[in-house]
């Protein structure tokens, strides 16, 4: 009894209340309560206690269920009109007590859902009354709106989208071309929808806040993800800043129509980590994972969206072929019956019944007066029509127009005509129903959520120093918990700490409490996972082979907790020297001998920057083949590694050292990087990986005192051109390259030797200017501050302003010259071709 009544309550469940359908994307109590809405419908709004105690007519549930239904739907804005306190999604405000709010259909619903007389319909749960069992939707509405449900065992999650980008996608597959369905959040801010899995089990969508610089230490969000409201997303932050992972002073919430966070930042907190750490510890990024179910057929459907738009296409294709061909039969039957009435009056018919004395006789009569013209009709003709015929009133028979009747009936053969040709070419007339409704109710439905790929914030980078790490060097313990024992440093809570022991043995262990991890500690240091910049010089004694060894490795992968041998194996090799160099660098030592007869030298230096680097199983070379007393530094070390490759990725607007995107260049010690942006600001940044870029970046360079740069704006206001040229120059922030002005814009910036080609407009009545080219050098405009304003190009109007690369160019003419000198024939094909290329 249990598994019968289990799964029934399943199936009921998944099929009638949490799971939508395929095909009108709604939910069983949406359903009634659009059909509920549209049963009320009457242009004006409506209580919606009233819709809720009507919809009961259809809805075996409490009032509760119904009224969170219809607020849900409300809150999406494209099916119903609200009126009143609706809640807000952004701040997770509830709606008022049904009683004091208002709703109706908008015009949208009521265009694409509607069509009763294609309607199936059902009785509804008590017999009374009727509701349909689908509507005909002609629209992708269940992408367009989204939806979430638990069922018994299962449940669904579809993303919403675009309202514009569905209608693209739709006319796509009708023509049979390729389309792309992306999520759009009406919370807004950014998404990464590299892993969406076309919406079914296993995909992600990673979706962050928008988050930029207020100034004055603030940060100002003014988009949140998508599931997140203003408060919780607060809550995750003051959180986040109680276990030590972020630092802020305060955090305010401005948010009303529109979303405003402000946070508040300390003194001495980078504002480019702290954003980091807001993605990596907060809610300013969730990660959704779409489940696409639906119901079709009484069955659970796993489907992807792309699928599932299909179907919807498919589906509104066929709604529209029947309506088409329901209005076709509507015509059909007004032209006919028009047409008979034509006959009747026209041929006066209805005298010939004047001598009738019986029902069956009239009957007889007019179809008997019909038959000479039956053959010109579209169907026989049966007792209905004739019935029809016999109520026409006599007011009607005096007054007939033959022409007017004539001219109805050709307008209703043109209609035909017309229904006709959409039925014969169906696809391109849903192709212009979709085309009419993205027009009449596209505007205002852009996109909302920003398209870009993320950078990978990796956690430990981005957390604050919340912990004091102590160590205990002879029992061999380190810990946050070990406050009587030696300091090391501050880190996080999450970082991992590398430790060597003097019996040349290395550990890696998570920051703990308290954690054993040897005897005799010789060095502990925060481990930071694929770092191959540091380098660790050492000399130790070999106790199997009574040598001194010498090396310079880098610790690889390892396993957190397991030891790894750095020098020999033997019981009595130990460590001699050890120093740690963040940046490869290599020191010289002075190496004393004990004294020993035969030794005549006790003393040498040692040079780690002619050792090799290797990895740490390397048993190094050897320095010494007597008994050692000490080791003492010599001189201090510089880097032996070369300068660090910096690229830049466009498409997540980060820097990163793994050869994606564009080069910037190689950096080592203070070098610093120029950026300038599309909006005209220009900054020096360190090329270090967390720093994050402006928002439309034009150049990126690394930076030199002897680059010139030729930058080009436009006063929009008076339509001029200007030319600057500039050198880096050494600023705390950011500063304007142009006035900072709403009708100025950036045209090119560049630090390359160019000539500028101006492209004139024409004037009215004059002939065209010719082109105009200078030369971006000290004859035209010296080399000035980057806060000059520069030299007006032309006093003429300049449509466009073309940069020629001059070296580039002239390495072209040298290439074209040699190819030309070495053709024998200029007639030969390989020649022409040489000439046009």
């Amino acid at each position: 009894m249990y598994q019968d009544y289990f799964l029934d309550y399943a199936s009921y469940v998944i099929l009638e209340r949490a799971v939508p359908a395929l095909l009108d994307g709604l939910k069983p109590v949406q359903r009634r309560l659009l059909h509920s809405m549209d049963d009320l419908h009457d242009g004006r709004y409506h209580k919606v206690a009233n819709l809720i105690g009507h919809t009961m007519k259809f809805h075996p549930h409490g009032d509760a269920s119904i009224g969170d239904a219809l607020v849900q739907i409300g809150q999406k804005d494209l099916l119903v009109d609200c009126q009143g306190n609706w809640g807000n999604i952004l701040t997770g405000d509830s709606a008022a007590a049904p009683r004091y709010i208002e709703a109706r259909l908008t015009p949208f619903a009521r265009e694409v859902i509607y069509q009763p007389k294609i309607t199936e319909w059902q009785s509804s749960y008590d017999g009374r009354s009727k509701e349909p069992v689908q509507f005909p939707v002609r629209f992708p509405l269940l992408l367009a709106q989204g939806v979430e449900g638990i069922a018994v065992g299962l449940s669904t999650r579809i993303l919403p989208h675009n309202f514009n980008e569905l209608i693209d996608a739709s006319i796509a597959i009708l023509k049979g071309k390729r389309f792309q369905l992306s999520p759009d959040f009406p919370t807004g801010g950014m998404a990464d929808v590299s892993q969406y899995n076309d919406g079914m089990k296993g995909g992600k969508v990673r979706v962050r806040a928008r988050i930029e610089d207020a100034g004055n230490r603030m940060l100002r969000i003014t988009e949140i993800p998508f599931s997140t409201t203003t408060g919780s997303l607060i809550d995750s932050v003051l959180k986040a800043n109680d276990k030590g992972k972020i630092k802020i002073k305060k955090i305010e919430d401005n948010t009303a129509r529109q979303v405003e966070i402000l946070i508040h930042l300390p003194s001495g907190v980078s504002l480019d980590k702290s954003i980091d750490a807001l993605y990596a510890f907060t809610d300013c990024e969730v990660s959704i994972s779409p489940l696409a179910c639906v119901v079709h057929e009484d069955t659970p459907v796993f489907i992807g969206v792309s699928d599932l738009l299909k179907q919807n296409t498919e589906h509104t294709l066929e709604v529209l072929r029947q309506e088409l061909e329901y209005n076709l039969g509507e015509l059909q039957e007004q032209w006919h019956f028009a047409s008979l009435e034509r006959i009747f009056i026209r041929e006066r018919i209805y005298r010939d019944i004047e001598e009738c004395e019986s029902w069956e006789e009239v009957i007889a009569t007019i179809r008997k007066g019909l038959e000479p013209f039956i053959g010109d009709l579209l169907r026989e003709v049966t007792d209905e029509d004739i019935v029809r015929l016999t109520e026409i009133r006599i007011k009607r028979i005096t007054k007939f127009d033959s022409d007017k009747a004539e001219q109805h009936i050709l307008r209703l053969e043109g209609d035909m005509e017309e229904v006709k040709n959409h039925l014969a070419h169906l696809v391109d007339y849903a192709v212009q129903w979709f085309k009419a409704l993205k027009k009449k109710y596209g505007s205002g439905r852009e996109r909302k959520t920003e398209l870009r790929a993320f950078d990978d914030i990796q956690a430990t980078r981005v957390a604050l120093a919340n912990v004091k790490l102590y160590m205990n060097r002879e029992e061999g313990f380190i810990g946050t918990g070990m406050k009587k024992d030696e300091f090391l440093f501050e880190c996080s809570d999450m970082d991992d700490v590398v430790v060597f022991r003097k019996d040349g043995k290395m550990l890696v262990t998570k920051v703990e409490q308290k954690t054993f991890v040897g005897k005799d500690i010789l060095h502990a240091e925060v481990f930071v996972k694929g770092n191959d910049r540091t380098v660790y010089n050492m000399i130790y004694w070999d106790g199997g082979s009574s040598r001194a060894f010498i090396k310079r490795f880098q610790p690889g992968g390892v396993t957190r907790g397991r030891e790894y041998p750095v020098a020999s194996d033997h019981a009595k090799s130990k460590v001699l020297y050890f120093t740690s160099n963040p940046n490869g660098e290599a020191e010289v030592v002075t190496i004393h001998l004990r004294a020993l007869q035969k030794l005549k030298k006790l003393k040498y230096d040692a040079d780690f920057s002619e050792i090799a680097i290797k990895g740490r199983s390397a048993k190094g070379n050897i320095v010494s083949r007597y008994p050692i007393k000490k080791i003492e530094l010599k001189q201090e070390g510089v880097s032996t590694l070369g300068a660090r490759k910096i690229w830049y990725d466009p498409a997540v607007n980060r820097l990163n050292d793994e050869e994606r995107g564009a080069f910037v260049g190689s950096f080592k010690g203070e070098d610093q990087i120029v950026e300038i942006a599309q909006n005209g600001q220009y900054r020096l940044i360190s090329f270090d990986l967390s720093n994050r870029l402006e928002e439309g970046v034009l150049l990126l360079k690394k930076c030199s005192e002897e680059d010139v740069y030729s930058l080009v704006y436009l006063d929009n206001k008076k339509n001029r051109h200007y030319l600057k040229r500039f050198r880096a120059e050494a600023i705390k922030k950011a500063e304007a390259l142009i006035p900072e002005e709403a009708e100025m814009q950036l045209v090119a910036v560049t630090n390359k030797p160019v000539e500028l080609e101006l492209v004139f407009r024409k004037e009215r009545g004059k002939d065209a200017r010719p082109n105009e080219r200078i030369l971006s050098d000290d004859s035209f405009i010296s080399v000035k501050g980057i806060k000059a304003k520069g030299k007006q190009l032309s006093t003429y109007p300049v449509k466009e302003v073309i940069l020629h690369d001059l070296v580039q160019e002239s390495a072209k003419a040298d290439e074209a010259s040699t190819v030309l000198e070495g053709s024998a024939d200029p007639s030969d094909e390989d020649a022409q071709i040489s000439m046009e290329l």
